[in-house]
């Protein structure tokens, strides 16, 4: 046959693959050949021919092999969506027929989207609290979406700190949110970030302990009310911004942010800890315990927690 070698080469792999030609080996060598002096077949480019009833059947049987490997996948697949619906499907359920959802997101271009997203969709109110007011995101990008959601109707509720009153940067963050019309609260204490659509979205950290941990988006009215509960009792216990000139003090001669911390403390929680909810420094609660210990008269916090309690300071 006057074949390129391209072409005989293309032949030979089709008869290779069908089964109807085998390449030679030591199993076809001739031994008076090999005693000759000639080469091994198992070093030749040789085939050999196998009857089509025999290449046949081997074809049908690598066929059924094949296909047999295939269910035992599919059979594993089975068993592990199985296994996977046990432990989720049945929470997912119940999440989709209350329409709650949850979505974890990491990146921070996907945060900042999402706080677009409400933007445009808010209709009503959007409720927030901060526990410091300038973090990672750029002030003026922040106050352009107050302006866009008060110039759409919308009511926007905002508590935040008291104590970024006393930081200058701060301070002119929380006058121009008020001047757009943004309703300003402060408390000494708020307990993380949130914001609150219309009941319908909830974005909050993923652990307020740490704010490079991502955010939680939840969506839907059955998992937003809880948040927005939260708030409400937050919103409701502030002050609201520039009625609040001097820390007020109650007849126990404590500033409610002594008073948060005080409780704070006695429920055992770490000094770091209260510092973050405060948002104050380490040294600062360092020194507010050593005043509220000098006040009481008390040479431990131990001791300094029983005569609060004795006192009804921490009522």
């Amino acid at each position: 046959m006057d074949l390129s070698d391209d072409e005989r080469d293309r032949c030979r792999n089709e008869l290779l693959g069908l089964g109807l030609v085998v390449p030679t080996g030591r199993l076809h060598d001739n031994r008076l050949e090999l005693d000759a002096g000639k080469a091994s077949e198992a070093e030749s480019d040789s085939v050999t021919v196998i009857a089509p009833e025999i290449a046949l059947i081997r074809l049908l049987e690598r066929e059924r092999t094949r296909l047999r490997n295939h269910l035992d996948q599919a059979d594993r697949a089975h068993h592990t969506l199985q296994t996977l619906a046990g432990n989720f499907l049945r929470t997912e359920t119940l999440a989709q027929a209350a329409g709650v959802e949850i979505e974890i997101i990491s990146d921070y271009r996907r945060i900042q989207q999402v706080l677009e997203d409400i933007t445009d969709t808010v209709q009503h109110r959007l409720a927030s609290m901060h526990p410091i007011a300038r973090g990672r995101e750029i002030p003026e990008r922040a106050l352009d979406r107050d302006r866009r959601q008060i110039e759409n109707g919308v009511q926007v509720r905002s508590i935040f700190n008291q104590r970024l009153t006393s930081v200058p940067e701060d301070a002119d963050h929380l006058r121009m949110k008020a001047k757009l019309g943004v309703e300003v609260r402060l408390s000494p204490v708020v307990p993380m970030n949130m914001i609150i659509a219309d009941e319908q979205f909830a974005l909050l950290p993923a652990d307020p302990e740490d704010g490079s941990a991502g955010a939680i988006l939840a969506r839907g009215p059955a998992l937003v009310r809880s948040y927005l509960t939260l708030f409400e009792h937050c919103w409701h216990t502030a002050t609201p911004y520039g009625e609040q000139v001097q820390p007020a003090r109650g007849g126990d001669g404590l500033t409610e942010q002594q008073r948060a911390a005080l409780r704070m403390l006695a429920s055992g929680m770490k000094d770091e800890k209260v510092a973050r909810s405060l948002g104050v420094s380490l040294r600062t609660v360092s020194r507010m315990i050593s005043e509220l210990m000098q006040e009481l008269g008390a040479s431990s916090r131990f001791e300094a927690g029983v005569r609060a309690s004795r006192l009804g300071w921490l009522d």
